[in-house]
């Protein structure tokens, strides 16, 4: 919550700036027609608010990991990492109550460290010592060492004076001291806000390990040759889907029988995630190769279908009767009319399928996969080794970006009258 507070603050101010501080005079076609509220083709990337708001991510990425790159005073408050010190009060039976404090050594995990040396003190309850780790926490046995133990009564009362008991806790400057249900204190340093590189690495930390397997290789296999099958099996599972789904696409949008006939099912397999297809094309397939294109190309079949049939359903029909009226037959009429205008609803679909096939591509490879960025994925997690998760979310997300990017361009060349009547 902090950090889409953060996040939503960076936003609102780069508004701002842009809106009211870096005024432009823009010499296109766009600023010289009248444009009105809701005009799409009026809209156009800003591109510094693309900057900045892949910087506003990186930045919180930094700051929430405590990254090197940069300085101290970005980063978000860390965990504490020193010595820790809290006063117990303990009772035991027949004498009074004494206290003493505990020191504890609180280190980053990986290092090896030896509890700090205490003096026991004078009371009958004596001084401990103990380490835990950072982003941990620990038991402390403080009446392992003092004069009277449990066979005695011995029971803490209070912590730097506040009162505690069995399942409460007291908040100290260092962290939280618990008791457990038996009575046994439990130091749980403060996290501050930063995450564990466990859960979040810092992004030079995924970067380094992006460079050591682009060197080394994971798992007996180039980089290079996973992210190249991940591709070879997302690019045939999609272009065998368009080459089902565009003509069926077209036969639904063209013949009331087809519709009849394959609107159910369209429809009905739509909303089917390929995610529960798995076991299914499991059984048909098996797990080598062709089960996991069979998957993505399910994944694709009804995207590029519905794309196609919204295409043909939405050229509009005064340019068909006009086609007509000049003598076109039905074959002219479907190459230069139907065609033409379905083309743009295709592109958005394709655009579409392929995203839907990029992130189906690491359940693909779930199963049996020896190649493959989700087999790398899947395999990281399972060692916890999350640095090499998220190099792979932004390797298969760079990629498909760019695969979008060349989509686009495709569709601009080869559909220049997108957008016009």
């Amino acid at each position: 919550m902090i950090v889409l507070l953060i996040y939503v603050a960076i936003f609102m101010a780069a508004f701002f700036i842009v809106k009211f501080a870096a005024h432009k005079t823009v010499r296109d076609y766009t600023s010289l027609k009248t444009v009105t509220f809701g005009d799409e083709s009026a809209v156009t990337p800003n591109r510094i608010a693309s900057v900045v708001s892949i910087l506003a991510i990186f930045l919180l990425w930094g700051a929430f990991t405590g990254s090197t790159l940069l300085p101290s005073f970005l980063h978000a408050p860390g965990p504490f990492i020193g010595k820790a010190t809290f006063t117990y009060t303990a009772e035991a039976d027949g004498v009074a109550p004494d206290d003493a404090e505990v020191t504890v050594l609180v280190f980053e995990v990986g290092n090896d460290v030896e509890a700090p040396a205490v003096t026991p003190g004078n009371g009958w309850a004596k001084n401990d010592s103990d380490t835990v780790g950072a982003w941990r926490s620990g038991l402390i046995r403080v009446d392992r060492n003092d004069d009277y133990g449990r066979d005695q009564g011995h029971v803490v009362t209070a912590i730097n004076g506040t009162p505690i008991e069995p399942g409460g806790s007291v908040e100290t400057e260092f962290g939280r001291v618990g008791m457990s249900p038996k009575g046994t204190l439990n130091f749980e340093p403060a996290k501050g806000w930063q995450m564990e590189p466990i859960w979040l690495p810092a992004p030079e930390a995924v970067f380094s390990r992006l460079v050591e397997i682009a060197k080394e290789g994971y798992r007996g296999s180039t980089l290079l040759e996973h992210l190249g099958y991940s591709l070879f099996r997302v690019v045939v599972g999609f272009v065998l889907g368009a080459l089902v789904g565009i003509p069926l696409g077209y036969a639904m949008g063209l013949s009331n029988w087809f519709r009849g006939w394959f609107d159910p099912i369209v429809e009905f397999m739509r909303p089917v995630p390929p995610l529960a297809l798995i076991p299914l094309v499991i059984i048909w397939a098996g797990i080598g190769e062709p089960g996991k294109i069979i998957l993505l190309f399910l994944a694709a079949l009804w995207i590029m279908a519905i794309s196609a049939r919204a295409g043909v359903s939405g050229v509009n029909i005064s340019k068909v009767h006009a086609a007509y009226s000049l003598g076109a037959s039905k074959v002219q009429i479907m190459r230069h009319v139907i065609v033409p205008n379905s083309l743009p609803e295709i592109f958005t679909g394709a655009r579409v399928a392929m995203g839907v096939c990029w992130g189906t591509v690491v359940a693909a490879e779930l199963v049996a996969a020896e190649k493959g960025a989700g087999m790398m994925i899947m395999v990281a997690s399972k060692f916890q080794q999350t640095d090499i998760v998220i190099m792979g979310i932004i390797l298969i997300g760079i990629i498909g970006f760019g695969i979008d990017i060349l989509m686009r361009l495709a569709e601009k060349a080869l559909v220049p009258w997108k957008g016009r009547s």
